[in-house]
């Protein structure tokens, strides 16, 4: 087994570093950072929203209830606040995101809303040549689904191209706009027209053409990670993996086997090592 996984993380490290392998980051992700002061999970978020905003005990723990709750009855601003005042806080990137943010991929990931990953970018790509892109709340930003920005954070003068390296924020971050898909109404939005694929940039359908998937730090034990993920991967490559260390559930184990996704069964952390490894010996 151990020769196997070797071989695996090995091939994996290799289309890394070819650009025909695309890190798909997930909060779990924040497992591998030291010091994390922030949400690193939707019942962490809720009870972080919850503290700040009373909400029906029934939905206290319900991270898009609550977050529509607060926005109906207080205000859209106020969920921006919360979240801003939660994500605040920018984890420093672990060796697995400096790693993945130097290697050869040009189209990252990252679904959930800390900076830590556009920090690895930032260090890692100083030179400024790729651009961020983040999906928008149609409450906010009706019409438009998502804002092309600059390694400089200001919305970019020149379109993403199909050369420019890419970190997609489909449910938005704090940098550098604040920018959230939280509530349940922006989840609908979304989920309302993401089968015909309008959310998502075209440059990003484009990319994701023939390549593999790596689910890092995700599950899809939730109907909607496993609707963003489909949607995500759509018309990629046949050939994608998770790192799950826990036995799937059976609507899990069922979308894994759907869209050809092969489970590495060991814990993140020691994926972590191992492929952070393989990656600086692709680029030694």
């Amino acid at each position: 087994m151990s020769e196997l996984i070797d071989g695996l993380i090995a091939e994996i490290a290799f289309r890394l570093d070819a650009g025909s392998a695309i890190p798909y980051l997930g909060s779990g992700m924040l497992s591998l950072c030291a010091d994390v002061r922030v949400p690193a999970t939707p019942a962490e978020l809720a009870a972080v929203m919850t503290a700040k905003v009373s909400v029906p005990h029934k939905i206290r723990n319900r991270l898009t209830q609550a977050a529509q709750f607060i926005e109906n009855f207080k205000h859209r601003k106020s969920v921006v606040m919360i979240m801003d005042e939660a994500y605040a806080s920018v984890p420093a990137p672990s060796p697995l995101h400096r790693a993945l943010a130097a290697s050869g991929a040009t189209l990252w990931v990252d679904t959930w809303y800390d900076d830590t990953f556009l920090a690895a970018l930032r260090a890692a790509r100083p030179q400024g040549d790729w651009h961020q892109l983040q999906g928008l709340s149609q409450s906010e930003h009706f019409g438009q689904w998502t804002a092309d920005y600059g390694a400089d954070g200001r919305i970019a003068e020149t379109p993403a191209t199909s050369a420019t390296p890419l970190l997609y924020r489909p449910l938005g971050g704090r940098s550098p706009a604040s920018n959230y898909l939280v509530s349940d109404s922006d989840y609908v939005e979304v989920l309302t027209e993401i089968d015909i694929q309008t959310p998502i940039p075209a440059v990003v359908q484009e990319r994701r053409k023939g390549k593999g998937f790596l689910f890092l730090g995700c599950r899809f034990d939730d109907q909607l990670t496993r609707s963003f993920a489909r949607q995500i991967m759509k018309r990629s490559s046949t050939t994608h993996w998770a790192v799950l260390p826990h036995e799937p559930t059976r609507m899990e184990a069922r979308f894994l086997e759907e869209q050809g996704i092969v489970r590495v069964p060991m814990a993140l952390a020691d994926f972590a090592a191992r492929l952070t490894h393989a990656l600086q010996a692709e680029t030694a």
